[in-house]
């Protein structure tokens, strides 16, 4: 299998943090809009397809987590490559929901309920900023810069697993309001 290589360059640079900022923006103003799209009943199961994305997500990155402390740098790529692509297919899922379908509000009480919130809140908070760290990690390792890559990566990886799981969490605790 080919590797992608990237440019290390200035315009290459540019262009992760436009997208670290576009892409987070472009979910909350697509997310945000109130007249729903008719995309058909088929968008009801998006929110399971997407739990099981976060799944795969999260076992991809610990997977490739194991691959790279044991200096399996082929397999440790390809897992993130997988985790990358999981990631990217999540966003889109996402948003197909949400343009085509009410919110779905949290039903428990109790103790769960500020739970749920917690998680809910913070899982949002940092998939806004894990964009950056998750694009910026891609283009270090793709643009061989190994050493930059390393040290983000002690940052992102948390993160991004933090978000993974959360969105795993969520999804259980919100999926028996599912209408």
């Amino acid at each position: 299998m080919a590797s992608l290589v990237v440019e290390k360059n200035e315009k290459n640079e540019k262009l992760v943090n436009i997208l670290s900022i576009a892409i987070p923006l472009a979910v909350a103003v697509l997310i945000g809009v109130r007249t729903k799209i008719d995309l058909g009943a088929w968008t009801k199961i998006l929110p399971h397809v997407i739990g099981v994305l976060n799944t795969t997500t999260s076992i991809t990155l610990i997977v490739g987590y194991i691959f790279i402390k044991n200096n399996n740098i082929k397999w440790h790529q390809k897992m993130m490559s997988v985790s990358f692509i999981q990631g990217s297919l999540f966003l889109v899922l996402y948003i197909l929901y949400h343009i085509s379908n009410p919110s779905t509000p949290f039903e428990g009480d109790g103790i769960i309920r500020p739970i749920y919130y917690f998680l809910l809140v913070s899982h949002i908070l940092l998939s806004i900023g894990v964009v950056w760290f998750v694009l910026r990690a891609m283009y270090y390792a793709l643009s061989n810069q190994i050493d930059l890559h390393k040290k983000i990566v002690k940052f992102t990886f948390p993160m991004w697993l933090y978000v993974s799981v959360t969105g795993v969490i969520v999804y259980l605790m919100i999926s028996p309001y599912y209408k």
